[in-house]
């Protein structure tokens, strides 16, 4: 799943995630949604043929938007690396 950052102030970041569709999103979105250190977190789709779709994340202040996404794609890892099927 290619990344590429399209914005990051800190406290905001936008990214376009590329090949993904909205269930990959949908989980990022879920769970940065309930983190207490996040004000807002959404996804854009764009056109369904045209367009990556992008995630933004905005935090509180005193936060780093970076550390918290890379630390939830380590507890995603985690989660998914421990399921036994």
């Amino acid at each position: 799943m290619p990344v590429r950052l399209l914005a990051n102030d800190g406290k905001e970041l936008k990214l376009r995630i590329e090949g993904e569709g909205n269930s990959t999103l949908q989980m990022f979105r879920s769970r940065l949604n309930d983190h207490p250190d996040v004000e807002y977190a959404n996804f854009f789709t764009g056109h369904p043929d045209l367009d990556d779709p992008e995630l933004y994340l905005r935090v509180k202040d005193g936060k780093n938007a970076s550390k918290l996404i890379s630390d939830l794609c380590r507890s995603i890892v985690d989660d998914f690396s421990n399921l036994k099927i």
